[in-house]
């Protein structure tokens, strides 16, 4: 049974940071592409920052670009989100999910199978 876990958010000041963690087991993990998504309340689940198997290919929404940075530990099995400059409108549940690619890199919500329950990020002003 495959289980992915997010861990690290919380209550932030604008301005602050936080670094998101991720665990994904029973699955080799470093035979799938990892990404993080967030809904905000009233808005639709979105595909922020998402990365190859190999952690060469990577994304970011223009939202989040040069503020967040993915990473993974292939070792450790592990998804890491830093997010640094925090704004109020990155309050949201933060989702972390696998998904298998034969080839390249997409960070849609249809391409990811296996999902976490989220971690909350709020960011007051």
């Amino acid at each position: 049974q495959v289980q992915v876990v997010e861990s690290g958010g919380g209550l932030v000041q604008a301005g602050g940071s936080l670094r998101l963690s991720c665990t994904a087991s029973g699955l080799t993990f470093n035979d799938y592409a990892m990404g993080w998504f967030r809904q905000a309340p009233g808005k639709e689940r979105e595909g922020i920052s998402c990365i190859s198997w190999s952690g060469g290919d990577k994304y970011y929404a223009d939202s989040v670009k040069d503020r967040f940075i993915i990473s993974r530990d292939n070792v450790r099995g592990t998804l890491y989100l830093q997010m640094n400059s925090l704004k109020p409108e990155d309050t949201a549940m933060y989702y972390c999910a696998a998904g298998f690619f034969e080839h390249g890199l997409r960070c849609r919500l249809s391409d990811y199978n296996y999902w976490g329950r989220g971690t909350q990020v709020s960011v007051s002003s």
